[in-house]
């Protein structure tokens, strides 16, 4: 049976790390992690960021987590391992040569600094994370799918049916935090601190998806207390701690803001329609795309005597449609499709 609500959840979470890459250039710090900024900042617009930055990446490591369960379902660990190499190491690879050089090249021109090609992982660290997490856990993942009835699937089936199960996530989580010591706690990219959480994120959300109705009943009855957990912990955050919150406090608001987004999406998000059959594919090829369009679009808009929020407005669009033109190429070309991570048919992707 497919999760649409999951599929929901991955769309949204790509829009999410459009928009707040979008708003990283209207940061006068910007330019020190290497994006094309404005010389207006728009400083306010960072409130609703450092809400999300907590748990936008986190959430993509869950769901992929869920993703991988999914996969199992007809597959060997051959054919898992073969279908992952196409699907997530071939457009890494791709990506690193191909795709991220060229908005390394607009930055370049941007900043009038020498043009010289230079690959690098840039944003697409990402899925090489998964494909590792993928070649370590899947002999755990295959024991556990093969053996849902076993002792070992039923012990998490009934931890993770109460919140109990919750707490001990958590709990490994703050454990993270406190061995590494992440400064800053978002500071996720080629990171071992981004290594290991997206670790514990992909196995949880493979384990919550192995633990069927109980877990997500669970969820969403508590759905509003987590949700209310999250929000005074985001405020606190900002108008009490700032920079100097402590290292549990920031895991605890990540994860109950998942929890909220996990159970609402359930509860709203499990059903498909035209907007998820086509968003869904395009996700992909969006998120490896994005950072090029991104850099062109602020190239060109910048530099115009507009108001910021007027930058902002065009910058996203300008990215966003520059992604989905893009995109209704690559879907029609069967060997350029697989270098984005989409199948060679054109069917909906699981």
């Amino acid at each position: 049976m497919r999760r649409y609500d999951i599929d929901w959840l991955r769309v949204i979470a790509i829009g999410l790390l459009l928009i707040y890459h979008v708003a990283i250039g209207f940061q006068s710090w910007g330019t020190m992690i290497g994006f094309i900024t404005t010389s207006k900042p728009w400083t306010a617009l960072w409130t609703p960021m450092a809400m999300l930055n907590v748990w936008r990446i986190p959430l993509l490591f869950f769901v992929s987590g869920m993703g991988v369960y999914f996969a199992m379902q007809q597959r060997s660990w051959k054919q898992l391992i073969t279908e992952r190499t196409l699907r997530i190491w071939l457009p890494f690879v791709f990506g690193m040569f191909a795709i991220v050089p060229l908005h390394t090249l607009v930055w370049r021109y941007y900043y009038k600094m020498e043009l010289r090609y230079a690959y690098d992982p840039g944003h697409l660290w990402f899925l090489a994370n998964i494909f590792a997490y993928v070649l370590l856990l899947s002999p755990i993942l295959f024991y556990l799918k093969k053996n849902e009835q076993g002792k070992a699937a039923q012990v998490i089936k009934t931890i993770f049916s109460t919140p109990l199960g919750l707490l001990i996530v958590t709990a490994a989580f703050i454990a993270e935090v406190l061995l590494v010591k992440p400064v800053p706690y978002e500071l996720y990219a080629m990171t071992r601190h981004g290594f290991f959480l997206g670790l514990l994120a992909f196995f949880f959300g493979f384990c919550f998806v192995l633990s069927g109705t109980g877990f997500w009943q669970m969820l969403v009855k508590w759905r509003w207390l987590f949700l209310l957990i999250a929000g005074t912990l985001f405020a606190l955050r900002i108008h009490y701690f700032g920079m100097q919150i402590p290292g549990y406090m920031i895991v605890i608001e990540s994860q109950v803001w998942i929890y909220s987004v996990l159970a609402f999406g359930h509860k709203h998000l499990n059903r498909t329609g035209k907007v998820l059959q086509y968003l869904s594919p395009a996700a992909y090829p969006v998120y490896i795309l994005h950072m090029f369009f991104l850099y062109l679009g602020s190239a060109i808009v910048f530099p115009l005597a507009i108001p910021v929020q007027v930058q902002f407005m065009l910058v996203l669009l300008f990215t966003l449609g520059g992604c989905l033109l893009s995109y209704e190429i690559i879907k029609r070309v069967k060997w350029v499709r697989v270098l984005f991570g989409m199948k060679f048919h054109s069917k909906q992707e699981s």
